[in-house]
This record gives C-alpha cells, structure tokens and sequence, in this order.
C-alpha cells in the first residue's frame, strides 16, 4: 500500500482502536499511519514485540531463554524493512526483539501506542460504535480506568499466551511437578530440571526445542519425548541454505507456488514431500517415533535439526501418549512404563479474547470461522489480525491483513455484500476442515503463498 498520510490528511477516516503491541500490531500501525488512519494502540506490556519479548511484563510471553525462529530472516520480514545482513539465519528473540524495536522507532509511531495497558472490556453499541475500557499501570505502578468511543476494533491480541492443558485430562494421579510449555524459561528457572526425570508432552516446535535443551547430557537425567501423534519433521537446513528459501516472501505473488498447490495432485504432493524428507531426515520411525498417520502436508510441520541426533544418541527416549498417571511413575499406551518427577505439557494454547463477552464472539475449542480470516460477516467494523497459523512467519502476513483492512478504511476496498462474504467463509472453513488433521491445532491453518496470492487478488477485485 502507498503511504498515502500527506494527500489523506484533509480525509476523515474513521478512529481505530488497535488491541496488541506484537510483531502483529505493530505491522497495523504502521499500515495504517501511511495511510492516515487514526488509531490507538493499547499494550499490556511496557515494549513491543509480543511473545519475542523475553520475560514480557504483561506476563503472556511464551519465549524461554534459549529461543529462535525456525523460519529464515528473509521470510520472517516486514517487505519494507529487512532484517539487519549481519543477524544470523535463525536469529534468537533477543535480535528478533531487537529488531521490532527498530521498525517502530524507523517509521516513528511509538506514539500512538499506549504501553501498560491492558483493554478490559469491548463493547458493541446500539450505534454500531465501540465502547472499549481499559487500565492503565503509571511509573509508581498505580492504576487507573479509562474508556473511548472508537469507530473500528481491530483484535492483535495473538494466540499463543493462553495455555492449553491435555483434553481430557490424563486419568490418575501424579507426585511430582506438573508445568504447560508456555511457563519454560530454561532448565533452572522456573524450576530445577537438572537431574530430574522429564517427560515433555508433545510433538510441536517448542516441545522438540525443550526436550533437546533438556536431553543434553548433564542437563535432566532422563528425557522422555511423550506423543500421541507423531509428525513429519523438516529440517532447518537444505544444501547448506535455510529450507524456506525456495519460496518467495509472501509480500510478492508466488505464481510457481501457488499453481503447483492448486493443480498437482494432493497424493502426488504428498510422495514428493516425502522423497524430499527421506533425503535429508528419513522417517520419524528411524527414530524411534510413531509412524505419522497422516499425509505430510495435512498437518503443521514440526521444525527440528536437532531432535533426530538427540534421539538417535539416546539422550531423548521417544515415548507413546500418557496412558494413566501413577504416583511418582507414568504409564504409556504401548505398556511401557517410567518414573518420573516432572511433567512438561506442551500442548498448545487456547484462542481467547478476554475483552469480549463470549455470548458476543469467542472461538470455542479454537474454531471461529472469519472472511479472508479477519471479519465476522455480521459487523464490518470488527477485524482481527494474524488469527491464523501460517506455515511461515506471521509478521508478513500480518503486514498484507493490514494493507487489506487499510483499503477497506480508506474505501479503496469495498467488502462484498454480507451473504456472500457468509458464503465465501463457509467454503473456506469447510476446506480447511478437509485439508488438515482434525485437531484444535488445524482450524486456523494457512499455506502462506496461497492465501496472500488470493488476499490480493481480492483487494483488486473490491477496488
């Protein structure tokens, strides 16, 4: 989108109330400043940057010490300001934090965010206005309560701060400690890891990242990999190069991309993902893991160099789901049985928008069905940003949800009729259902190119 703020500057456009600091809203602001959109940014936190702020004071960071992206520098940027040559591929939160910092301070909207701040309550009136209510925490930690008016509520708030906990619960009893993944600084803090018997929950990212950091030797005495689905894992690397560097930034139209996911045969995408895992990871069973029930493109990927040398070497024992909890051991569904003094879910987490009323709008078991995965059909003053789990970095396609909203607040967009935007979300709901393992993990899923290309293409047809 052009930074349109100098010719918009006699227009009136209507005031925006921004909910979320994070690499997500920050990707707003600045959108919506070159465009000359008025709003306000409220943030719980006293920076900006979300979940990549280590330690965040507004106590929703998911962040532990040790930390990093598992998609390359190229991918994760905003399409205007590249990430400084000298960070390394996979840089840590501290240089990702770092470099939030710096996109604020280069296209100077720190301003219009209100830090230590916390929205408690958004509330649609009877004249199709917000009434949003918030507290504000001052430098002597003193609070107070305030509320607008605002004409537009655009929901930044993410969806990884809210733990998830295991569904139903495991049956039993267990004496030792048991944490969510989400609470995981590092092997020492919140707890003492160290020679301990570790069973860690889960298949994703943070599971594989925590279990490794605990699987070195010296760090927990054992280390059990609990799965109850098992997953594809793809390397960080290929020849040498960051995996994702095959594809383009989603900020540009991937028609390569695009065209070989909508024409090659899903069996036939599915043989050539697996011909390429084979080479350069094998099959999670080499290693001990379950045999994924699932194609390779039905579900997230989970992203690991380490987790195969950590298994192979012995340091990780891959284990099967948690069948009954036993006191001080645990029981699995093949049988086996361990003992075991602390427990580590890393099960995933809840989309939640505390500010709402649920009778309102809420994502049970995270499901909620949105249009081009920002705006419920019945009000067209309502959006929510980055509310999906894109198989790439979030900060571009948050840029390209910004730039679509922008459009439609400056009119250069205009949303199609309210049954057709019903329809167009039904469809796109329904596909996604089909596409990916049914899990609370799925209903959100993205693949990047494809969305973007067709965001776009929406935007040209709405203009």
């Amino acid at each position: 989108m052009k930074n349109n703020s100098a010719h918009n500057a006699n227009k009136k456009y209507p005031s925006v109330c921004i909910i979320g600091a994070g690499s997500s809203g920050i990707a707003a602001c600045k959108v919506f400043k070159q465009a000359g959109i008025p709003f306000v940014c409220y943030e719980a936190g006293d920076k900006v940057g979300g979940n990549w702020v280590f330690k965040n004071k507004n106590n929703m960071s998911s962040a532990y010490r040790s930390l990093h992206i598992n998609v390359s520098t190229l991918q994760m940027a905003y399409s205007d300001f590249p990430i400084p040559e000298d960070y390394p591929d996979f840089p840590s939160h501290f240089l990702i934090a770092k470099y939030f910092d710096d996109y604020v301070e280069h296209f100077a909207f720190k301003d219009n965010i209100v830090f230590n701040t916390t929205v408690k309550t958004v509330q649609h009136r009877d004249d199709g206005l917000w009434d949003v209510s918030f507290n504000t925490r001052n430098a002597d930690e003193k609070s107070f309560d305030e509320s607008r008016v605002f004409d537009v509520v655009l929901v930044a708030n993410g969806h990884h701060w809210n733990p998830r906990w295991p569904e139903p619960k495991f049956p039993g009893t267990f004496n030792g400690l048991e944490m969510h993944s989400h609470y995981y600084i590092d092997p020492s803090d919140p707890h003492d890891l160290t020679d301990k018997n570790v069973v860690v929950v889960g298949m994703g990212n943070s599971a594989l990242d925590i279990a490794c950091e605990l699987g070195h030797q010296g760090v927990s005495k054992h280390v059990y990999l609990s799965v109850r689905r098992s997953n594809y894992i793809f390397p960080k690397y290929i020849a040498g190069k960051p995996f994702d560097r095959l594809l383009k930034h989603p900020s540009q139209n991937d028609h390569l991309t695009v065209w070989l996911r909508k024409y090659t045969p899903l069996w036939l995408q599915d043989r050539l993902a697996r011909f390429f895992l084979g080479i350069y990871g094998g099959k999670p069973q080499n290693y001990g893991l379950q045999a994924p029930s699932h194609g390779v493109l039905d579900a997230h990927p989970s992203i690991s160099d380490e987790i195969c040398i950590r298994l192979g070497s012995g340091d990780i024992i891959p284990k099967t789901n948690i069948k009954e909890l036993k006191g001080d051991k645990v029981l699995f569904d093949d049988g086996s049985e361990v003992e075991a003094d602390i427990i580590i879910y890393a099960t995933g987490y809840k989309i939640t928008f505390p500010f709402f009323d649920e009778n309102f709008i809420a994502a049970k078991d995270n499901d909620i069905a949105l249009y081009q995965r920002m705006i419920d059909p019945k009000y067209n003053n309502l959006f929510f940003l980055a509310l999906v789990q894109p198989l790439c970095a979030m900060m571009p396609i948050a840029e390209e949800q910004a730039k679509f909203i922008a459009a439609y607040l400056t009119g250069e967009y205009h949303l199609p009729q309210r049954s057709e935007m019903e329809r167009m979300t039904n469809a796109e709901y329904y596909k996604t259902k089909n596409s990916y393992v049914a899990s609370k993990r799925h209903t959100i899923q993205i693949d990047c190119q494809t969305y973007t290309y067709k965001l776009r293409k929406e935007l040209k047809k709405g203009q």
